[in-house]
């Protein structure tokens, strides 16, 4: 394993648009990280991606996995192609970090989950939100109690998707593809963040619609009345329906203090009058174009993934932690479908 330079070594799957961020994070890691393969089964798509990122190219994915240097797999790609190459990558011991979501469904989720936990292979699943500068101060404000029991929780995701140019994309926004709408193609990442920070739902009663603004089989309006472990309650609203979208905004009212991010940027405002701000002015994917967002994030997940399979330890950001937010997901779906209250 590593390479002459001793650094950890990485191969890539996939390299549709949702590989930008993870390329120019790759390039900005490269000190520590090497990139020793690229495989896309179109050899001219692949070509043109390792051509503009200075990546190169795996004949196949068979040949990927036997390089010797092979420290891990960066799996990038569309969620109904994912079960048989974390399976082969599995088999052949290689750690995994992949794209959200895990799978299309719970219950194809927890196959992949379950899969790695039988070959003793760390799964890491890519929610780079978590990696924000301002997550990670409220993470750990949070953990040391430092406001105060939580209480209420608001979770707002007002993005915007055109149909043009989106949803007119062959799979976008199906089943079969993607596996729902904006709950697991988009929300999830808000979704994600919030349980890291609240801990887990109890129970959700959930709205479920497709708005006429957009012809696709999904919902692209969500919204969501939430009982959590702890007891407190929360509200979510997620939607690709409102033009020309904004940034998602997260609050936590706690007994002491509420704190809001927006995007990258965190305000805590406590009961004894102090202000706190943290984080960074970024734009964060809200709009038209899904990639208007820094790659920073998607570097510090990648170093912290790498680290963790050095150490031989579990990444922030697994598997298990992954399968909490499908869990919601499904939930509330299951939710909008019956038209009544469901516990997890």
């Amino acid at each position: 394993m590593s390479d002459e330079q001793g650094r950890f070594c990485i191969g890539v799957v996939g390299a549709g648009m949702g590989a930008k961020p993870h390329a120019l994070a790759l390039q900005s890691l490269a000190k520590d990280i090497a990139v020793i393969g690229v495989y896309r089964r179109d050899p001219a798509q692949r070509a043109q991606f390792c051509a503009t990122y200075g990546f190169p190219e795996a004949e196949s994915y068979e040949a990927l996995l036997a390089d010797p240097r092979l420290d891990a797999v960066l799996v990038l790609t569309t969620p109904n192609a994912r079960a048989a190459i974390v399976a082969a990558a599995a088999k052949a011991g290689k750690p995994v970090l992949m794209e959200k979501p895990v799978e299309r469904t719970l219950a194809a989720a927890e196959r992949i989950v379950g899969i790695c936990d039988d070959a003793g292979v760390p799964l890491g699943v890519i929610f780079q939100h978590r990696f924000r500068r301002a997550s990670l101060y409220l993470a750990e404000a949070v953990a040391e109690n430092r406001y105060g029991p939580l209480e209420a929780v608001s979770l707002t995701v007002p993005w915007w998707r055109p149909q043009q140019g989106y949803y007119d994309t062959p799979g976008r926004g199906t089943l079969e593809q993607d596996g729902g709408g904006v709950l697991i193609t988009q929300a999830i990442h808000s979704l994600d963040l919030m349980l890291s920070l609240s801990g887990p739902v109890d129970a959700v009663t959930a709205m479920a619609k497709t708005t006429r603004l957009h012809q696709m089989e999904t919902e692209d309006f969500v919204s969501a009345g939430l009982e959590f472990a702890n007891g407190a309650v929360g509200a979510v609203m997620a939607t690709t329906a409102n033009f020309p979208g904004g940034p998602e905004s997260l609050t936590l009212n706690f007994a002491r203090a509420s704190a809001t991010l927006t995007a990258g940027n965190l305000t805590v405002r406590t009961m004894d009058g102090q202000t706190i701000t943290e984080g960074e002015a970024s734009e964060g994917g809200g709009g038209a174009d899904p990639m208007a967002f820094p790659f920073d994030w998607h570097a510090a997940q990648i170093a912290e993934f790498a680290d963790a399979v050095l150490a031989g330890r579990q990444p922030l950001s697994n598997g298990h932690t992954a399968l909490n937010v499908h869990r919601l997901i499904d939930a509330m779906m299951r939710s909008a479908k019956a038209g009544q209250r469901v516990t997890l």
